[in-house]
């Protein structure tokens, strides 16, 4: 376990973001109604020096380690940098230090491919999904899925607000079907229930679901960066469950979960995100998701931690 003497009144809290806009001023205003400090770092400017006092660098904690960290964002980069940065979550984990998210979730959420395969060992239902590496495969999936009336989505495999995403609805379509890096990852589209295009966001943190919106979209992707509409809704047990279901599958502190009703109307888990935004939703539904986001990393990860040393 990490030990230390405390030096500063105040507890400090590293928040890792390349891009602290308005979730991070959001998370500092709420460390700081309950007496603590929270900084802004990037975990590129982080280095790992083994064999000294120390091992872990991280800019503005030279001295001594942060109380805690709240990972906000990791950052994007070839495989030896993202493989870094969760090498830096890691060892800051095996130091006694809280990561909230810790560096085994994000890997969980952020690899698509792995987050399919846990839900579906879950029992979660989820779309079906192929990923592979060879294109003639890719191509023959595809073929295979539009000839028996299915759309297919191609996703990369690490990426978010539905940044390279597309829909294959045609033979032509084809032409664009590409890979990310060499791996294709593809799912079957799933058509929602009722009028348009939309799903739910639901955010669970420590096992529950806190908070519940309807994106609807001005197409197929129900993204809020892509311009989709957010409206309140209702829990129901059997959503906020899922929810639930999903988060644990993949064994995280917090999340935010997708899910569509599918015409017959099961409900279907399309995504889980480990670093979720939720501006929207909290603009939707008026609850303090920092605030609980604060209280559960203090509460249940650092002052339980604090006591037991």
């Amino acid at each position: 376990m990490h030990l230390k003497i405390v030096t500063n009144p105040l507890p400090r809290i590293a928040i890792f973001t390349d891009d602290p806009g308005w979730h991070g001023k959001q998370l500092c205003r709420a460390f700081a109604a309950r007496s603590c400090r929270a900084d802004y770092v990037s975990l590129t400017a982080c280095r790992l020096q083994v064999g000294d006092e120390l091992p872990v660098v991280i800019p503005g904690f030279e001295q001594e380690l942060p109380d805690a960290v709240f990972v906000r964002g990791v950052p994007g980069g070839s495989l030896e940098e993202v493989v870094f940065y969760l090498d830096v979550l890691h060892a800051l984990k095996m130091l006694g230090v809280p990561v909230y998210n810790d560096g085994r979730a994000i890997e969980r959420s952020v690899d698509k491919a792995m987050t399919s395969f846990l839900l579906q060992r879950a029992g979660i239902s989820t779309p079906k999904t192929w990923v592979l590496r060879e294109r003639e495969q890719a191509l023959a999936v595809v073929e295979r899925e539009l000839a028996l009336g299915h759309y297919v989505i191609s996703k990369p495999l690490f990426g978010s607000q539905g940044e390279g995403i597309r829909r294959l609805e045609k033979s032509t379509d084809l032409l664009w079907l590409t890979g990310s890096h060499g791996i294709y990852y593809l799912q079957r589209f799933i058509e929602c229930d009722g009028d348009g295009y939309s799903d739910k966001r639901i955010f669970v943190i420590n096992g529950k679901a806190v908070s519940g919106m309807r994106r609807r979209g001005t197409s197929w992707l129900n993204n809020v960066a892509r311009g989709a509409s957010c409206e309140a809704i209702e829990l129901t047990e059997e959503v906020a469950e899922l929810a639930v279901r999903a988060v644990a599958a993949l064994r995280m502190d917090y999340a935010g979960v997708d899910i569509i009703r599918e015409r017959d109307g099961r409900p279907t888990v399309i995504e889980v995100n480990s670093v979720p935004a939720w501006k929207g939703l909290q603009g939707a539904c008026g609850v303090d998701i920092a605030g609980l986001l604060v209280d559960d990393l203090l509460q249940r990860h650092m002052y339980s931690i604090k006591a037991v040393a």
